[in-house]
């Protein structure tokens, strides 16, 4: 953690993913108006009184945005969670099971790999009902080839390591060489995957909310927002800016914060900024050393 704090981009993205959990916990109590109430004013641009002006049944678009944030988070956290409960077990269980069942498990995971998330999402939504666990339980499901990969990778090139092969031939069980030997090296590979998948489960969140699956309106969420202004925009072309800049800024945030993670893993964390630039100094080349004559 300490190598993660001392690089300046992650930083600010920890910065900016603290404000987006800070509105995810207490948006809806600091809104300045029920998300759902419905004023006279429609279509009201920004003012003193609606700060990001109102939509086309006259409820606040600040006050929807703060309240959307929860919804729009936790469903994305739903997923990964779904995602790493079964893909890190399950990878980090396939190198010890043999080839029959890794032969399987990678045989689900090529299958899982290759189903769009989205189509998916719907499908499932479809057949077990139209609700944000439903459609997030299946979009986890897709997201857990990503981390049995990873996890499975890391495992394998530790399974034939010396101290490894030692500790198990001194009797240690799988569990204790998996607690004491490697799962603090899949732990930063895992976070790194985790926090590109919350920025995918996000746009995810989005495009199903978009198209008014898992999230039903008027219930505000960013991407259900989204897809409200798209009618509006003669009268309000500024109205997407606000969701769509809240899911640029989150999901930024993730992916350089993963990348971040990555660098601070592998030890080279550099000073990062600006650097003075001096003026290049001649090279000092030693003069040839004449040999004396010899007579």
């Amino acid at each position: 953690m300490s190598r993660l704090l001392r690089i300046r981009s992650a930083r600010i993205a920890l910065t900016v993913l603290a404000l987006i959990a800070f509105l995810a916990l207490f948006g809806e109590r600091i809104a300045p108006y029920d998300p759902l109430q419905q004023h006279p004013d429609v279509l009201a641009g920004p003012s003193l009184n609606y700060l990001m002006g109102t939509d086309y049944v006259g409820r606040d678009v600040f006050s929807r945005l703060l309240a959307g944030t929860r919804l729009s988070v936790i469903g994305a956290l739903e997923a990964v969670t779904v995602g790493l409960l079964i893909g890190v077990p399950a990878g980090l269980a396939s190198v010890w099971m043999g080839r029959v069942g890794e032969w399987i498990a990678l045989r689900l995971t090529d299958t899982l790999m290759i189903l769009p998330f989205t189509v998916f999402a719907i499908a499932v939504a479809g057949t077990l009902g139209n609700g944000l666990h439903q459609a997030m339980i299946a979009v986890g499901l897709l997201t857990s080839p990503a981390f049995f990969r990873i996890s499975r990778a890391v495992a394998l090139g530790l399974r034939s390591a010396q101290y490894v092969e030692a500790a198990e031939l001194m009797g240690a069980s799988r569990w204790w060489v998996l607690r004491r030997h490697i799962w603090s090296k899949v732990l930063p590979n895992v976070a790194v995957a985790g926090a590109q998948t919350m920025g995918s489960a996000l746009l995810v969140v989005a495009s199903l909310a978009f198209l008014g699956l898992g999230i039903i309106p008027p219930t505000p969420t960013w991407g259900g927002m989204l897809s409200a202004d798209l009618g509006f925009l003669d009268r309000q072309p500024w109205a997407p800016l606000f969701p769509g800049l809240m899911l640029v800024l989150t999901v930024g945030s993730l992916n350089v914060l993963a990348d971040c993670i990555r660098e601070a893993s592998s030890g080279r964390v550099q000073r990062r900024g600006l650097t003075r630039l001096t003026k290049p100094q001649p090279v000092l080349t030693p003069e040839p050393v004449l040999e004396k004559e010899t007579r």
